[in-house]
């Protein structure tokens, strides 16, 4: 017998490792056409407060939803349910992605190629590239390593194995319209304020189980736990300074400082007390990362097996 817990908890682990073998489709990945969607539908829906924003990404969400139930309904055996869930979940982890592209920045900074470091920052995050130096390039890249082992691989396998196919492209969706519209600036301050709280309600759980994935894996539980501790609520993100104060105990350097985006300079608070982290630092995240995924794919796929979500498959009479 088949159960349905058994096919989430099988399907989620095969998405996790097609991550690990293939990372994402450089062309046509799912979440670019959302975006283009999203896009799209923002240039109808467009207005500068918070209703309008609010309809806007419960509109994108609920159509997610009812997509991933729509799977799930047609998906009527354990292979197909197996398979559907593999599916959607290889199209929402980021995680593989996230490490080659952190080791790939640190193997550009060890050739001093600081003009290549710079083209690739934007691959991992919004800051302004042309202002950073090469333990600049490596700080931002660090601090997206930690952050986003949160967000594109903990927090989406985790929804995955609470609430399976609607959970995975939910969180997903909601992830991309933080990135999109989720900003502190004129456009965005109100009409993306829903999507930035609601991304912040789904990362809570997650960060939290990154932090606790970094104590386990990485050889300094002691000093990660001190600094989550002492400096996580004092970074502007509810949850990215979890996994940010975790990583920066972890690995014994001190994040944070002066950070400059395209149109403003934010001083950040610091989190950790060691040294600003230099190339092999960010080598050491890289590897730390890959270790948390790994847990935290085990974690997710062991919370869905020990579920008994449904009566069992059987073969249709």
């Amino acid at each position: 017998m088949f159960d349905r817990s058994a096919a989430r908890a099988a399907g989620l682990a095969l998405g996790y490792l097609a991550d690990v073998c293939w990372a994402d489709p450089r062309r046509g990945h799912p979440v670019a056409l959302f975006g283009t969607a999203a896009a799209a539908l923002e240039r109808r829906t467009y207005r500068d407060d918070r209703l309008a924003g609010a309809s806007h990404t419960t509109a994108l969400l609920f159509g997610l939803g009812a997509l991933g139930f729509g799977l799930e309904r047609i998906a009527r055996g354990p292979v197909a349910k197996t398979l559907v869930t593999a599916a959607a979940t290889y199209t929402v982890l980021g995680g593989t992605s996230l490490a080659r592209t952190g080791a790939d920045m640190a193997a550009r900074l060890d050739r001093d190629d600081v003009t290549a470091a710079r083209e690739l920052l934007p691959s991992l995050c919004g800051r302004d590239p042309a202002f950073l130096d090469a333990d600049g390039l490596a700080r931002a890249a660090l601090e997206s390593v930690a952050e986003n082992t949160s967000d594109a691989q903990v927090a989406p396998i985790l929804w995955g194995a609470i609430a399976g196919v609607p959970g995975l492209l939910v969180y997903r969706g909601a992830n991309t319209l933080d990135a999109m519209i989720g900003h502190l600036n004129p456009r965005y301050t109100r009409f993306g304020w829903a999507a930035a709280r609601f991304d912040d309600i789904l990362n809570y759980l997650p960060a939290r189980v990154t932090g606790l994935c970094v104590l386990a894996v990485s050889g300094r539980p002691a000093a990660a736990w001190r600094a989550w501790r002492a400096d996580a609520h004092k970074h502007p993100s509810p949850n990215a300074g979890v996994a940010e104060a975790s990583f920066a105990g972890a690995l014994g350097v001190q994040l944070g400082g002066p950070t400059q985006y395209a149109h403003r300079l934010e001083m950040r608070p610091t989190l950790g007390d060691g040294p600003p982290p230099a190339v092999a630092d960010l080598k050491r995240a890289v590897r730390l990362t890959r270790r948390v995924q790994t847990l935290a794919a085990a974690m997710a796929v062991g919370l869905s097996a020990a579920g008994r979500s449904g009566r069992p498959f059987s073969p249709r009479r």
